[in-house]
């Protein structure tokens, strides 16, 4: 990477030395606060994390948790070229020069540039990851997730200026140079998917049709199944597993209840458990006998995402389940694993999804569950079928993760790359 022939000192101690004819200017200098309203005829807009200032999407229920009124006229109008941000979220990176002229909250803050700024250089830079850093700073915690952004500690964020021309000419590389990477990322992301992919192709052969390719077939009698090895049953759950539903949220001692440690809908992803962040309730005696986990147990989400599994490794001492959970303890002439990877694919079959009522949110109800039909093979086959599923999943796990860190460098790579090329370390023309 080339360099400026000649540096000074910028006079910042987190900017260091800059090229020398490179300006060091205040947002408070650059930034003129703009506030109209009452323009409800344009589009609504928001201001992200990931991409700055988008249109909303008021089809998509992810992106619209928050509340939006029926009377926008005091929402702030925003035009093209213009810089928004959300205050309460600038230390995450919410911000950005809108491509729209539409409205935003009337929370958030509004400027228009200084003539001395090109716009799309100034996108660029001021959402890099040193000055998302210098937003973090002029932040005060007010509760988890929101920071207040303090405007005068704002105005005084430095902002570097090169001369308009090189502006452009930065601006102009880095669009070409992170278009780029991003593609080069989302071709690895597709192989990723293609990898997770081939697994649940793998998963689905083995558990259906066992490993003998030559085994004579029957018709199972049940859709999603279609033909299944001669000598295999096909039973209901039931008649497989013990099905237990989870306790319903206890929040206060009732008389000599313990707190106790417990899993719901969230902690359960497809094949793995998830405690990173595991909540507490109160259990009975009697209720601790009949919820409590045990090493092989397989746990399915009921709501949500129903029929999501993972199996219980004894990952804490002592753990219990709440009502968005269920508890499956096969009998001891099944394999749990079997039934880890049984479950698996009937999920992404849509198996569990066609069997529950999805006027609101769906529930996969205990009754159901236990009246699901189910291959039933001999224990020695679903030991070794978990034993040839086990080996190709570690192979393709070994390939995802390769490619999870192949991303993560490009990004890292992305990221300074930007920082070098608008804090002046590298040169572009």
């Amino acid at each position: 990477m080339k360099k400026y022939n000649l540096y000074k000192n910028s006079g910042v101690e987190w900017l260091g030395e800059i090229p020398e004819h490179w300006e060091v200017s205040r947002l408070g200098k650059l930034l003129n606060p703009r506030s109209l309203n009452n323009r409800t005829d344009l589009p609504l807009l928001s201001i992200t994390r990931e991409k700055g200032v988008i249109l909303r999407d008021l089809e998509n229920e992810e992106e619209n948790h928050n509340f939006i009124p029926d009377d926008l006229s005091n929402y702030k109008m925003i035009r093209k070229g213009q810089f928004g941000m959300n205050k309460m979220k600038a230390w995450q990176g919410s911000y950005g020069i809108s491509d729209f002229d539409g409205i935003v909250s009337p929370a958030y803050f509004i400027f228009e540039l200084d003539s001395k700024v090109e716009p799309k250089y100034f996108h660029t830079s001021i959402r890099s990851k040193l000055y998302i850093s210098f937003f973090g700073s002029a932040s005060d915690g007010v509760r988890i997730g929101q920071w207040d952004l303090s405007k005068p500690r704002m105005k005084e964020i430095p902002f570097l200026i090169p001369p308009l021309q090189e502006q452009s000419a930065i601006a102009n590389f880095l669009d070409d140079k992170t278009a780029k990477i991003d593609q080069a990322i989302a071709i690895k992301q597709k192989q990723i998917e293609l990898l997770k992919e081939r697994r649940q192709i793998l998963i689905h052969k083995a558990v259906t049709r066992g490993l003998n390719e030559n085994v004579k077939l029957k018709d199972s009698g049940v859709e999603w199944l279609g033909e299944i090895p001669e000598h295999w049953e096909v039973k209901r759950l039931k008649y497989i597993a013990n099905i237990v539903l989870g306790k319903m949220l206890c929040n206060e001692d009732k008389g000599n209840y313990k707190l106790k440690p417990y899993l719901k809908s969230k902690n359960i992803q497809w094949l793995n458990t998830d405690i990173n962040s595991v909540d507490e309730m109160w259990f009975s005696e009697k209720e601790m006998l009949e919820y409590r986990l045990k090493k092989g147990d397989l746990i399915l989400s009921e709501g949500g995402e129903v029929g999501k599994t993972c199996i219980w490794n004894n990952e804490l001492a002592e753990c219990y389940i709440q009502n968005s959970a269920h508890k499956v303890t096969v009998y001891n002439e099944n394999i749990s694993e079997y039934y880890l990877y049984i479950f698996f694919t009937i999920g992404k079959f849509g198996v569990f999804d066609s069997i529950v009522n999805r006027v609101s949110i769906g529930h996969l109800t205990k009754d159901k569950l236990s009246n699901i039909e189910i291959i039933n093979p001999p224990k020695d086959e679903q030991q070794k079928i978990v034993e040839h599923i086990d080996n190709l999943t570690t192979k393709i796990a070994t390939a995802i993760s390769l490619k999870e860190r192949e991303i993560e460098k490009m990004k890292e790579y992305k990221m300074s790359l930007i920082d070098g090329v608008v804090t002046g370390k590298v040169r572009v023309i």
